[in-house]
C-alpha cells in the first residue's frame, strides 16, 4: 500500500467521522422537534378542552338568563294588569268624587245665593268690577309714579340741552333799534351833509323819510325811522353820498334811486348770508330771496332773520345732544318764520304760508310739517319740530331779544301814516321825529296852492279825532311842482 493510498483511506475515514458525527447532531436536533411537537399538541388539546367548557357554562347561562326574563316578562305583564285596574278603579272613584263635589258645589252656590241674596252671575260680575277697579287703581298709581320720575329726568335733561345750546351760541344781539349810526369819514363832512342853509339835510329827509341827527361834537350821523325799510334805503344812500363827497340835492336824489334799485341784490345777498352763518345748503332761490326780505322785519322788537339764524343754531344744537337729524332741525329751523315775508296779498298764517313755500321749492315733508306745525297750528310729526318749536321759544325767550315797545311805536307810525294818506290828493306820507312831525306831499295836478292850509287844517282835525297820542304833532303838507328841460 503506497503513501497515496493511505491518504485516500485516510480522507474516507474522516469523511465518514464527520458524517457520523452530522448524523448523530440531526437525530438530537429531530428528537427536540418531536418532544416540542408533542406539547404543542397537549398544550393545544387543553386549550380547547379549557375553551369547550366555557362555552358550555356561558351557554348554561345565557339558557339560565333566558329563563329569568321570562319570568320578568311574566311578572311585568302581571304587573300592568294590576295597574290598569287600579287606573279604571281611580277613574271611576274620581267621577264618583267629581260628580259628588259638583253636587256639593250647586247645593252650596244655592244656598250661598238664598243668604245672600243675589246670584251667582251677579256676584262674579260684582268681583270682577272690584278686581278692575284695584287693577285700575294699582296701575294709576304705578303710572303717575312713573310719568313723575320721567318728567323730573326729562326736565333736568331739557334743561341741560337748552343750557347747552344758548352757551354754544355766539351770534350779534337780534333786538331790532329804529337809528342806524354812520360814522362821518371826514370832520367836513358833517357841513357837506347840512348844506347851505341846511338844504342839503331837508332834502335827504324829504327823500328818504328818515330823521337825520348830527350833534355839533359827534363824529357820527344818526338816521331814524320806524320802517326798517326806509332806514336801509336811508344808510345805502347817505353812504354812498359819504363815498361819493359830492352832497347836493340832485346828488342826493340820484343817490336814493340808486339805492332803491339795488333793494333786490341786497335782499338775495342778506339771504345768502344768513344762510351762510346758519350753516344751511342747497336753497332754491325763492326761498333765499324770501329770507332776505325777512331783514325788514320785526316782530317784537326782534329782527325776523337774526332771530332765525338764532333758531337754526339751537335747533342744531339740541338735535346733536338728543340724536336727531342735525340738517333737517337746522333747516326747519332757519326757514321756520319765512312766511313773514309775504306782503299783505297772501292770506293765511305765516306758518301756512311759509310750508307751502317750502313745499313748492322741493323741501323735505320733514321741513314742511317743521315750519306748519312750530305755532300748534298742525300736529308734530317729528322729534325736530318738536325741537324747532323749543329752539324758537329759546331765542324769543332770550335776555333783550324781545319787547313790545317798539311794535307799538310802529303801529302808531302806522296808523298816522294811514290815516293822513286818506286823504284826498295825497301822494306821499312822512311820519318823522317819533310821530311829532308829519309830512305831507301832495299831487300838484290834484292840490292847489290856495288848498294847503285847508288840507293841514282838516288833516289836524282828522287826527285828533281818531288817534289817541301824547304832545303835539306838526303838520307840513307840500306841494312841489318841477319842470325839466333839456338843451342842445
Amino acid at each position: 500500500m503506497t503513501v497515496q493510498d493511505l491518504g485516500i483511506l485516510l480522507a474516507l475515514l474522516g469523511a465518514s467521522l464527520v458524517a457520523l458525527l452530522l448524523v448523530q447532531v440531526a437525530r438530537r436536533e429531530a428528537a427536540a422537534v418531536r418532544e416540542q411537537a408533542t406539547q404543542d399538541v397537549a398544550e393545544v388539546r387543553e386549550d380547547v378542552k379549557r375553551r369547550e367548557a366555557e362555552s358550555r357554562q356561558r351557554l348554561e347561562e345565557a339558557r339560565e338568563t333566558e329563563r329569568d326574563v321570562a319570568d320578568q316578562r311574566r311578572r311585568a305583564e302581571a304587573a300592568t294588569e294590576r295597574a290598569e285596574a287600579l287606573v279604571l278603579d281611580t277613574e271611576k272613584r274620581q267621577r264618583e268624587a267629581s260628580d259628588e263635589m259638583r253636587r256639593l258645589r250647586a247645593q252650596m252656590l244655592s244656598q250661598l245665593e238664598a243668604t245672600a241674596g243675589i246670584s251667582r252671575e251677579e256676584a262674579g260680575a260684582r268681583l270682577v268690577d272690584e278686581l278692575r277697579e284695584q287693577a285700575l287703581q294699582d296701575a294709576s298709581t304705578r303710572v303717575r309714579r312713573i310719568e313723575a320720575t320721567a318728567r323730573q329726568h326729562a326736565d333736568e335733561r331739557a334743561r341741560r340741552i337748552v343750557a347747552t345750546s344758548v352757551q354754544r351760541l355766539a351770534v350779534a344781539t337780534s333786538s331790532q333799534i329804529a337809528v342806524v349810526v354812520l360814522a362821518l369819514p371826514s370832520e367836513d363832512m358833517r357841513g357837506r351833509i347840512i348844506g347851505k342853509e341846511g338844504r342839503n339835510i331837508r332834502t335827504f329827509e324829504a327823500v328818504t323819510g328818515v330823521n337825520v341827527i348830527l350833534d355839533g361834537d359827534s363824529r357820527s350821523v344818526q338816521l331814524s325811522s320806524f320802517d326798517p325799510e326806509r332806514r336801509e334805503l336811508a344808510e345805502v344812500t347817505m353812504r354812498l353820498l359819504m363815498d361819493d363827497g359830492r352832497i347836493q340835492p340832485q346828488r342826493i336824489e340820484a343817490a336814493y334811486a340808486d339805492a332803491v334799485a339795488g333793494a333786490s341784490s341786497r335782499t338775495v345777498a342778506a339771504g345768502h348770508d344768513a344762510a351762510v352763518e346758519a350753516g344751511v345748503q342747497r336753497l332754491s332761490p325763492e326761498l333765499i330771496e324770501s329770507m332776505g326780505r325777512l331783514r325788514l322785519r320785526t316782530s317784537y322788537a326782534q329782527n325776523v332773520l337774526r332771530h332765525s339764524v338764532e333758531t337754526a343754531l339751537i335747533a342744531a344744537a339740541m338735535a346733536a345732544e338728543v340724536g336727531a337729524d342735525v340738517d333737517v332741525a337746522r333747516r326747519s329751523a332757519f326757514l321756520h318764520d319765512i312766511g313773514k315775508g309775504f306782503t299783505g296779498a297772501a292770506t293765511g298764517s305765516h306758518a301756512r304760508l311759509g310750508a307751502l313755500l317750502a313745499e313748492r321749492s322741493g323741501e323735505s315733508s320733514a321741513v314742511v310739517n317743521a315750519i306748519a306745525a312750530h305755532h300748534g297750528e298742525v300736529d308734530a310729526q317729528s322729534v325736530e319740530a318738536v325741537l324747532l318749536q323749543a329752539a324758537d321759544a329759546t331765542s324769543a325767550a332770550r335776555p333783550g331779544a324781545r319787547h313790545d315797545d317798539l311794535d307799538r311805536y310802529v303801529d302808531r307810525m302806522e296808523q298816522l301814516e294811514a290815516l293822513v294818506a286818506g286823504h284826498p290828493g295825497v301822494r306821499r306820507v312822512l311820519a318823522m321825529a317819533s310821530g311829532h312831525e308829519v309830512r305831507v306831499v301832495v299831487e300838484p295836478s290834484e292840490v292847489a296852492d290856495s288848498e294847503l292850509d285847508e288840507l293841514a287844517t282838516a288833516i289836524a282835525a282828522h287826527i285828533e279825532k281818531d288817534l289817541a297820542y301824547p304832545g303835539e304833532i306838526a303838520i307840513t303838507v307840500v306841494r312841489e311842482l318841477r319842470a325839466v328841460a333839456t338843451a342842445g
